[in-house]
């Protein structure tokens, strides 16, 4: 008997519903266009229906006309950038993810107490980009245990440590105790303080490892949190594929032996994906039983939007 097993928690976290949001209620307040810094969210459907609807997205300030209203993304942008929207004489909306916003508030705290500052993150992603720019002083970026080893500082230096919130406690722990050993001043921040949504949506799918054949993620390729989710699967031993859409899914992946297909989203993934999955999966394996499953986790966080949107 074959199934469609689909995991929950899935899909759009607090954050991106806040973002795109934003991004729908500024064009509605203020007409279009709408000039979006970087991609809002990371997913290629959300990113092409906003623009449908009259948002023009920029890789750089430069790019956006004296007075027009530009929105920063949810992964949050360095203080430079922030002020040179001012500069520019641009009016600037912050959809910085609030848990995005934690972060840079917990590195400048950490910074005003005179610590080093240990950024856990992807070289280049945007947030990375971002928390480093937070901060007048030099951030230490490390990706791996081996990255610590290599650190300039002395191991009686006080340092701290921030995380990168794509990143969950499995992604971070084995850094994090490479960090504690290698330093003996060293602060970070509480368990509780990760990303909610990322550690969810992981420990889902690593509870539902023990039970699916094959896991197909859903998120497009520059996603951080939807890589990881693959990444959950792969190290529980499961083959799992990375795809945006159904026209992604080949038939070769699936053989006699595979009798449960899990599906789970990133969390800037569209539910309207999931959907449009399940029914190629349905058609192409012949499915007729769906199950959907929270592995007793719900999720009840909401953030508020900008004041200037607030009508």
């Amino acid at each position: 008997m074959k199934k469609i097993l689909l995991i929950k928690p899935r899909g759009f976290c607090a954050g991106v519903e806040r973002a795109i949001d934003i991004v729908e209620k500024a064009l509605s307040k203020y007409g279009k266009p709408v000039y979006v810094r970087h991609e809002i969210v990371h997913n290629k459907k959300v990113v092409d229906d906003l623009r449908s609807k009259g948002a023009i997205f920029v890789k750089e300030l430069d790019e956006v006309p004296t007075g027009s209203l530009v929105i920063f993304s949810a992964h949050g942008v360095s203080e430079k950038v922030e002020n040179d929207a001012y500069i520019k004489m641009l009016n600037p909306i912050d959809a910085t993810c609030p848990l995005v916003k934690k972060v840079h508030n917990q590195a400048k705290r950490y910074s005003e107490k005179d610590r080093e500052i240990i950024l856990v993150g992807h070289a280049g992603h945007p947030e990375v980009e971002g928390t480093i720019g937070r901060i007048d002083k030099k951030m230490y970026l490390v990706q791996t245990p081996e990255d610590v080893k290599l650190l300039d500082i002395d191991q009686n230096t006080p340092v701290a440590y921030v995380t990168q919130t794509t990143l969950s406690f499995d992604d971070t722990k084995d850094i994090i105790n490479a960090l504690n050993e290698r330093f003996t001043d060293i602060v970070g921040p509480e368990l509780s303080d990760i990303c909610y949504a990322t550690q969810n949506r992981q420990t889902a799918v690593k509870k539902a490892c023990e039970i699916i054949d094959i896991l197909l993620v859903i998120g497009s390729v520059n996603s951080s949190n939807s890589n990881r989710l693959r990444d959950v699967a792969e190290n529980h031993g499961k083959t799992a594929y990375l795809i945006d859409n159904h026209t992604d899914i080949n038939t070769e992946w699936f053989s006699d032996t595979t009798k449960v297909v899990g599906i789970t989203a990133g969390a800037s993934a569209p539910e309207s994906l999931v959907t449009g999955v399940v029914q190629h999966i349905k058609d192409l394996l012949k499915i007729d039983i769906i199950e959907e499953q929270d592995f007793g986790i719900v999720e009840r966080v909401k953030f508020n939007l900008p004041r200037e949107l607030i009508q």
